[in-house]
């Protein structure tokens, strides 16, 4: 027996004894009332009501007389307020059912739950035709009541939302690659489909209404969908890949829009890049093994970075993989969040505006662990000598580029300078503690005879306070460690 059932009994008892009386929490009907606008005001209150409420269908109404109903009865009455939750009150409402034997009485039991967002008011009109339980009765809310609903509710994530219509548990489980899921997080498919949707929306990536199906949410899809095409806001959110012939964007070589979903279309994702990207041989256990100039850590991180922190409000775009001779630019729409800094994304605390995908990524292993992605990203530009990443926030976008190999010599002094700061960032955080001339010569792939060249950029991004030394008074360029201007 559901817990909400055994609740709605206990409210019952309380009700009908010694005196029958209703109270904020439960209600009870004889039959279906013929008055749409009273069973819309019914089902606004008890959504607004802490924990829901209950109907109870099969009572008279003045004396609490349990006279009992029947199928045809319950049927009629399921279907009228599940049309009422759906159509008529913003935000959708969503009710529960059973029939109980209360006292070898047939009753039907509803349960509307308390909706995450309030006020729960009619649709046709605005949010001030709110409802509330008052008295063991149902009344509009003041205005001020309609202001502490608002302070307990809860906005959606868009992830949350709904992407599909509503559907049958088959025709979900056509939509969704559920197997793949399951593979990236090491577990078993089981065999009943009963089992697999009701993992589906623990996971959040279904919401199920009123027994009559399922809506595929924003996550379901962008996760898992075999196709984004198949739902209507997503379908300009697929992963867009173009390469170009040079360094500008004059001649498109090749462009591929991968349409399946972030999750479980990663692999195959990185393939392509793999398959579009200048390679290189290395010998690995004497074997020549072509690689790309690029280190798939760093595309790994920073294309799960571009999907996972996009702004799904921006209507019409989603993110891009650009490959130029000399690059790759992988951008996203929306900029940082408010909190965030261009100069601070390195090793800071993670935040996202779409945490159920970032969570689901992590678990999924597709991207590294909190806070050290992007540090394993320029640890991995630093060991193939790249030039330091490139961040850059625009109007609505933000993007990052990473540069093909270049000798130090052939980057600019921008250049040099970012990346001493990231590479300062990087020192911070280990066993040294800062930078130091050999460190960044290291860095730069640089023999000794590179050291006043060193000190010079040391103290050019002092100069700009982009690095300080960490211990003012030693005044030996040998020796002294350099840390970040914030640390």
């Amino acid at each position: 027996m559901k817990d909400w059932i055994k609740k709605a009994e206990q409210y019952l008892g309380h009700c009908l004894k010694p005196i029958p009386s209703e109270i904020n929490e439960l209600d009870w009907k004889e039959s279906l009332s013929p008055n749409n606008k009273k069973l819309e005001h019914h089902l606004s209150a008890f959504a607004n009501h802490p924990g829901g409420g209950f109907i109870v269908f099969g009572i008279e109404n003045k004396t609490g007389k349990l006279i009992g109903i029947n199928k045809e009865q319950s049927e009629q009455i399921i279907q009228k307020l599940a049309n009422i939750g759906r159509e008529s009150l913003e935000p959708m409402v969503v009710i529960d059912h059973s029939i109980v034997n209360y006292k070898d009485v047939p009753l039907l039991l509803i349960f509307i739950k308390e909706s995450a967002v309030k006020p729960v008011f009619i649709k046709s009109k605005t949010v001030e035709d709110s409802y509330i339980r008052s008295g063991g009765t149902t009344r509009l809310a003041s205005r001020q009541e309609i202001g502490g609903l608002m302070l307990n509710s809860k906005t959606p994530r868009f992830e949350e939302l709904h992407a599909s219509k509503l559907k049958s548990i088959d025709e979900v489980l056509n939509s969704l690659d559920y197997r793949s899921i399951f593979k990236l997080l090491d577990k078993p498919v089981p065999n009943d489909k009963f089992e697999i949707i009701n993992w589906m929306k623990d996971e959040k990536m279904v919401a199920k209404v009123n027994g009559d199906g399922y809506y595929i949410t924003n996550f379901g899809a962008l996760s898992s969908a075999y196709d984004l095409k198949e739902f209507d806001g997503l379908a300009r959110k697929a992963i867009r890949v173009v390469k170009y012939k040079g360094k500008n964007k004059l001649n498109t070589e090749k462009e591929i829009d991968v349409q399946k979903g972030y999750a479980i279309g990663f692999e195959a994702l990185i393939e392509i890049l793999k398959a579009m990207l200048p390679a290189s041989e290395i010998i690995k256990n004497a074997l020549r093994v072509q690689t790309t100039v690029y280190p798939e850590i760093a595309l790994r991180e920073l294309i799960a970075n571009a999907l996972i922190h996009q702004d799904f409000t921006i209507r019409g775009s989603g993110s891009m993989i650009e490959i130029f001779d000399d690059r790759i630019e992988i951008s996203n729409p929306g900029k940082l969040l408010p909190s965030k800094s261009v100069d601070r994304l390195i090793r800071t605390t993670p935040e996202s505006r779409n945490e159920i995908l970032a969570s689901a990524f992590r678990r999924f292993n597709i991207c590294e662990e909190r806070g050290s992605g992007l540090e394993k990203t320029v640890n991995a530009i630093e060991l193939y000598g790249m030039p330091p990443v490139k961040f850059e926030e625009h109007e609505n976008s933000f993007r990052v580029t990473i540069y093909s190999p270049r000798k130090f010599a052939l980057m600019s002094k921008n250049d040099k300078i970012e990346a001493c700061y990231q590479h300062s960032i990087i020192k911070y955080y280990s066993e040294e503690g800062g930078l130091t001339n050999k460190s960044l010569r290291e860095r730069f792939k640089l023999d000794d005879k590179y050291r006043s060249q060193i000190s010079r950029l040391i103290k050019d991004t002092i100069e700009i306070q982009k690095i300080k030394p960490k211990d003012s008074d030693n005044l030996s360029d040998k020796y002294s460690i350099y840390i970040p201007y914030w640390a």
